[in-house]
């Protein structure tokens, strides 16, 4: 008996010893792959190994059949105090976020929560609906033991829908209390209410711990996409992978975002008309008048194209670098991408990588566009955006839950400034460039807490872009934050 318990405890040890020399060799496999194919990054930064290319290349992206899914969990069993209906408004990540947000209204008010219905109004014009984008089955399966979710709406309320439903809109950045106090005495009088309106409507900051981490939860395992999404979204990413390293450029210089921003420069007479007239066409973009070189100086357009290429050269990145453009039509056409191309000729885009047959099926659904773009961004080496937009903040929130993979924020009031002072030769390249390196030291994602400024939540930092209350290494911002919502 005695020698069986030594053979036991031999192979024990001996197997350890095997997984763990097999470990090893992985991680220092993974930080030489960064440097295959002249790894495609300047020798002056050293980009940490991303290891959501393990994930892409043995589990998500995997041409092997996906494990069985774990077991489904225990519905909760409570008694609904209703029913929530809303339309999410916006592009794919203002409304994911939304969706985020309204499942933990749900959970917090004990109601039934309808699948979301989509925006089909704004300038993009999508016709799909949440199962054209995300997985309905496992979002109502995965989320049972929080939030009792139905497809549709029972056929005797809408029925009776003058009678049994409300139409409002939430107050925006409202907290737990607001929702508690105000919308729950409503389902007294009505079994139905629907959110109009669902962009921003919870605080960033002072909500209880379990609700903030319901928010992560829903947004990093609930919001899964299609198979059809994360079929061609894998290949996208296993494409540039094999390639080497790279870069995920979201370069948000498209008509829309001219222009609702009013920002024009580096456009011509022509086009800045156009996008004025485009401007007035929409009733809810409210401003109409705007001073396109007073934003610019203040850091509130994106950045062109042709100066994103003068960054990205003094950030370290030289020739041989793979960049994907996350985003959709550059505003004017190959033109404005020539000086990018130029710089960076391993310039990529998703129409160049798979044949547009299989294309086909997605390009005139912008969200759907838009849900590729996101998994390319996540799986990227180093995530890039020239402007904070909903993508920019809520990619950069995901890639912090993956590890606290690089993503570069751009500080584009102080670059607009230096780019300037270059322009006019007051600053050598060697001063700009070392000026930029320095701006972004402590921009790339790195654990940190959340700004808060008391009553102004559009200046403060977005819950989505950081949810330090579901990351490691942050326990002190929870402390904080603790200790700052009891005063």
């Amino acid at each position: 008996m005695p020698r069986t318990r030594l053979r036991v405890w031999f192979v024990t040890v001996c197997a350890a010893i095997v997984a763990w020399t097999c470990l090893v060799q992985l991680i220092a496999f993974g930080r030489l792959w960064r440097h295959r194919s002249g790894g495609g990054a300047s020798s002056a930064e050293s980009w940490d190994w991303n290891p959501t290319r393990i994930l892409f290349r043995f589990g998500v992206g995997a041409s092997d059949p996906s494990p069985a899914p774990p077991p489904l969990p225990p519905p909760r069993l409570y008694t609904s105090n209703g029913y929530l209906t809303i339309s999410c408004n916006g592009g794919l990540n203002q409304m994911r976020s939304a969706i985020c947000d309204m499942v933990t209204v749900a959970r917090l008010l004990n109601l039934t929560l309808v699948v979301p219905e989509l925006d089909k109004t704004s300038f993009w014009a999508d016709s799909s609906v949440f199962g054209d984008i995300f997985d309905v089955r496992h979002f109502i399966d995965s989320l049972r033991d929080e939030v009792h979710i139905v497809k549709r709406l029972p056929k005797k309320f809408s029925e009776n829908a003058s009678t049994n439903l409300l139409r409002m809109r939430p107050v925006s950045w409202s907290d737990d209390k607001y929702y508690l106090q105000q919308i729950l005495p409503l389902f007294n009088k009505f079994k139905v209410i629907h959110f109009n309106k669902t962009d921003a409507r919870l605080a960033n900051n002072g909500l209880p711990l379990e609700l903030q981490k319901l928010r992560c939860r829903v947004n990093f395992h609930a919001l899964k996409f299609t198979p059809q999404i994360e079929e061609l979204g894998n290949t996208l990413v296993r494409i540039l992978q094999q390639r080497g390293f790279f870069v995920a450029l979201h370069l948000r210089y498209e008509m829309d975002m001219l222009a609702f921003s009013g920002c024009t420069y580096g456009c011509s007479k022509e086009e800045s008309e156009e996008l004025k007239r485009m401007r007035y066409a929409y009733p809810w973009w409210r401003e109409k008048e705007i001073n396109s070189e007073a934003k610019r100086l203040q850091g509130l357009c994106p950045l062109t194209p042709e100066e994103t290429t003068l960054i990205l050269k003094a950030l370290g990145f030289d020739k041989n670098t793979q960049i994907y453009i996350a985003a959709g039509e550059t505003y004017g056409g190959e033109r404005r991408l020539k000086e990018l191309q130029t710089a960076f000729p391993n310039l990529v885009k998703k129409e160049m990588l798979v044949d547009q047959e299989i294309l086909g099926q997605f390009r005139n659904h912008s969200s759907q566009m838009a849900a590729l773009d996101y998994m390319v961004s996540i799986a990227s080496d180093v995530f890039i955006p020239t402007y904070d937009g909903n993508m920019a903040k809520v990619v950069e929130g995901h890639r912090r839950y993956l590890g606290y993979q690089k993503s570069i924020s751009l500080d584009r009031r102080k670059l607009v400034d230096r780019l300037d002072l270059y322009k006019n030769n007051t600053l050598s390249w060697d001063e700009f460039a070392s000026s930029a390196r320095e701006i972004h030291k402590k921009s790339v994602g790195q654990p940190a807490c959340r700004r808060v400024v008391a009553h102004k939540h559009k200046e403060e930092d977005y819950f989505y872009a950081n949810p330090y209350e579901c990351l490691v290494n942050t326990s002190w911002c929870i402390e904080q934050g603790n200790s700052r919502s009891s005063r």
